[in-house]
């Protein structure tokens, strides 16, 4: 059998009110549903999961380097702190572990300042848009991007 790949799903401020807050950008659906999600996936491709959200910034960032060593790869939804966030892009530099940045909506098709991600040029790639889709494309990716390294 070949050894699971660990990976860590961070989420960022304000996803624990999905399915309550703002609807129409980002649907009826909760953060428990996404992850119940993903954990099926996950078995489907040998994946072992852990999954994190936080609104605090420090939680992130201890989490980030708690994955030292441990996580082969991330899939982070960095959400508001997308935007603002120098200490946890340099949280993600100093452990050096791959990760795909994700985003349900389009932050593109938003206001201008959605647009700008302090960590898009770090990521081995971006997916916004596509709602929780855009997580299960990410975790199915991986296997593949780790094969490439």
């Amino acid at each position: 059998m070949m050894k699971k790949i660990n990976v860590l799903i961070l989420n960022g401020p304000n996803l624990n009110l999905l399915g309550k807050r703002e609807t129409k950008i980002y649907g009826n659906n909760t953060l428990s549903d996404l992850s119940k999600k993903l954990y099926e996936e996950a078995e489907l491709l040998n994946i072992s999961l852990d999954i994190f959200q936080s609104n605090a910034e420090h939680c992130l960032i201890e989490k980030i380097h708690l994955g030292l060593n441990k996580i082969n790869f991330m899939i982070f939804n960095p959400a508001a702190f997308t935007h603002t966030s120098i200490a946890l892009r340099d949280a993600i530099l100093s452990v050096n572990i791959p990760f795909i940045e994700v985003h349900i909506s389009n932050i593109y098709s938003r206001e201008s300042f959605r647009s700008h991600s302090w960590f898009s040029d770090i990521s081995s790639g971006i997916i916004c848009g596509f709602g929780f889709d855009g997580y299960v494309w990410a975790l199915r990716s991986i296997p593949k991007k780790l094969q490439v390294k």
